[in-house]
Order: structure tokens, then sequence, then C-alpha cells
């Protein structure tokens, strides 16, 4: 193989590599779409068990397609960046619609195809070709990046666009014309195994011999970091309206926060007019004092939600009916009922403040 950097790395994972992650066995392009987009921001130790349990639930592009965006979110539930869930039974129900009667549903075999699908940008469609399919098409995920800017030393950070462009010739130059799949694999384990974001492993290497960074001694300080930033803060205030049936939850907007989710409704402060309209709006009615409970914290990539929580005990009118209020996307949520949870994507924040009310019979 004219191409000794892909020749050590295949030689290193033949005898190092990941070879029983369950997307391996089988690796068809479902399974191996399903798992990029679950380990986009999230490591394989926590992404294996909600694998399985998706695959167990939606073993094939017509079931995702099939099922209810709730059913998907809830075996979502934890993994957080909820948009790719969402973008996951879009794709399939758009794939479905595309084939028609036609079982099993093919998986597109181009690139363009693939990118032009929701979610599914340059590297994970690489990523899904060379895996399933032993196409050649070079990744540039987060882990290669560390990998490659290392190796050739590069200055400032690698999202700059000019240092991107770069990387992405690197990439390609690097990829060999066969044993696409395992070099894929390998490339990917070498980032999230040895060549740390901290304390990277070079003597255990296959490829530490030509690293510019460690012949340069700069393994540590490279890639360069972005510039921090300090995260802005907002506020909030999540109702715990809770009745005899449990506490009231009602469904997000499809788009934007939560999207799709089931949340404690919310307000943006707790006076007097913003509490009576939220009871109005959904025909309850002040049965006892509000109680506001300790704040709880949720950070995100781009900013600090601080939540109030308020509860409230509330009485229903008789044209409320106990259970899901599907013309209002209400449901009282009752934590006594084990089925609930699962049938259910629940905001992270709203977990936590339900399974305190669960544990402790309050809020905190």
């Amino acid at each position: 193989m004219e191409n000794p950097f892909a020749q050590r790395l295949l030689d290193w994972h033949a005898r190092h590599g990941r070879h029983d992650l369950p997307w391996q066995h089988p690796r068809d392009a479902y399974r191996v779409w399903v798992s990029e987009i679950m380990l986009q921001q999230t490591q394989v130790s926590t992404v294996i068990p909600y694998f399985n349990r998706f695959m167990a639930r939606f073993p094939n592009l017509r079931a995702l397609a099939d099922a209810p965006l709730d059913d998907v979110l809830a075996h979502w539930a934890g993994l957080g960046y909820y948009a790719r869930a969402r973008n996951l039974h879009c794709c399939a129900q758009r794939l479905c619609e595309q084939h028609g009667d036609v079982d099993p549903v093919p998986f597109p075999r181009q690139l363009d195809a693939l990118t032009a699908l929701p979610g599914i940008g340059r590297s994970t469609a690489a990523a899904i070709l060379a895996q399933a399919f032993g196409e050649r098409h070079a990744i540039l995920d987060g882990n290669v990046k560390r990998v490659l800017s290392r190796h050739i030393a590069l200055e400032g950070p690698p999202s700059r666009a000019d240092n991107e462009r770069r990387l992405w010739l690197e990439a390609e130059r690097r990829t060999p014309q066969t044993h696409l799949a395992d070099y894929t694999q390998a490339i990917m384990d070498l980032g999230a195994t040895l060549c740390l974001r901290r304390n990277p492993l070079c003597e255990r290497c296959p490829v530490a011999q030509d690293c510019a960074a460690r012949l340069q001694g700069r393994q540590h300080e490279l890639p360069t970091p972005k510039p921090g930033r300090t995260l802005p803060q907002r506020q909030t205030h999540f109702l715990l309206l809770r009745s005899e049936h449990g506490i009231l939850l009602e469904k997000r907007p499809p788009q934007g926060l939560w999207g799709g989710l089931w949340s404690l409704p919310e307000v943006s402060d707790a006076g007097h007019e913003a509490l009576a309209q939220a009871l109005s709006r959904h025909t309850l009615r002040l049965i006892g004092e509000p109680r506001a409970q300790p704040r709880l914290r949720h950070s995100f990539s781009h900013f600090h939600l601080d939540i109030h929580p308020l509860e409230i005990p509330v009485r229903e009118d008789k044209s409320h009916a106990q259970g899901v209020m599907e013309a209002r996307e209400t449901l009282w949520y009752n934590g006594a009922d084990p089925e609930m949870k699962a049938r259910i994507g629940l905001a992270a924040p709203v977990e936590r403040l339900l399974n305190r009310l669960m544990n402790t019979g309050e809020a905190e």
C-alpha cells in the first residue's frame, strides 16, 4: 500500500481497534447511520445502550418511519441534542415515501443524496458510505480533526475556514483505496482511544513516528482551542401544576428548544397575571398557595438556563378528562405509572424535577 499512514493505522486497528461495537454486527447502512448520528457530540460508551434499545424498537427504516415521533423521542431521551432524533425520523419517513412499498427500503449510496437529507453532513455521509458500502470517501469528524491537526502541527483552530479546507485535503490524501470500512473505523478509534484531547497516549500511537506535534513537543497544546467565551444566562419559570391526576405536561413545538418533547408549562415570570393566564389556558383553578422550589440550572452548548420551578396545587374543570388531552397536546403525568415514561420523550430538566417529586414528594 503506497500510503504508510493508512497502512500503519490498519495494522494497529487489526490488533487493537474496536471490533465488537453493536453497529458493526451487522454493519449495514441503517445501523451505521443511526450510530453515526448518535455519536455526534456523544461518547461511544454512552451511545451503546441507547443504540441497542433503539434497534430493538426500530430495527429498520420502515419501523422508524412508521413510529410516532413521541416514541422515537422517548427512546432518545437522555442523549440530548434532540434535533438529531427528529431528523432521523424525518429522514426515515422521506426515504419510505420515495420508495413506496419497496421492502427493505434502500439506503442512498450517493454522497449528494445523503447530504441532502436532514441532519446528515459531509463527514457523516462519508462515514456511512465507507463503512456500510466500502466506498472511498474521506471523513472529518471531531476525532479525525484532532488526529490530523496534530500530525501536521496545524496552527490555529481546526474550525477556521482555511484550516478546515486543509484538513479535508489531508483527510482525502490519507484515505486508502481499499479497506475503507476498517480505515474509517481505525482513524476514529485512534482519536477516541489514544490521540485524546488531554494527555494523548503518544507512546502507543501507530503514527507517532512522523507526528509533527509530537516531534515539536506540542501534542498537549494542539489542536489550538477556540477562543474561550462566557456563556450567557437566561431565566425561565416552570409550573408544576399538580392535581389528583399528577403533574400537567404539555408538548413543545416541533422546532426550537426541546422540540417535540414533553415539558412543564413555561412562563417568563411568576407574576399573578402570568399564572392566571396559564391556569386559564389549561382550564384549571388554584386550590392552594403556590410554592417556589429551588432553582435548577441546565446548561446548553451556547447558554445556561436557570429554571425556577413553582409548584401549584390545582383542580381541573369538568371539561378536562383524565389522561392524554390530544387536542391541547397536554397530559397528566403520573409517576406511579411505570409505562408512562417509556411512552413519552421528556426534556432533561423536566425529568429531573419529576424524579425528585416521585422520590421525595416535592420538587427538591
